[in-house]
C-alpha cells in the first residue's frame, strides 16, 4: 500500500483510534471498537478511501519531480 498520509493526519488518527477503543474497553459502547480503523490507518500511513478519491495528505509530493517521496506517484 502506498502512502497517503501526512504526519498530522496520521497523528490525529492514532489518536481518535486510541480514544474509541478506549471508551469501547472502559465501559463505553461497543461502537468504539471502530476505533480499529483509524488506529490502523495511522499507523499504516495508507488510507483506502483516499486511494479511491485521490486524496494525498503527505505533503511531501511535488510536480517537477512527478513523485512523491513518500511513495506515490502523482
Amino acid at each position: 500500500m502506498k502512502k497517503n498520509e501526512g504526519t498530522i493526519d496520521r497523528v490525529l488518527r492514532v489518536v481518535a483510534g486510541m480514544g474509541l477503543l478506549s471508551y469501547a474497553v472502559f465501559g463505553g459502547s461497543a461502537w468504539g471498537y471502530i476505533g480499529i480503523v483509524p488506529l490502523f490507518t495511522g499507523l499504516v500511513g495508507s488510507c483506502p478511501l483516499y486511494s479511491i478519491l485521490g486524496i494525498n495528505t503527505c505533503g511531501k509530493c511535488t510536480e517537477s519531480a512527478g513523485a512523491c517521496a513518500c511513495g506515490s506517484r502523482k
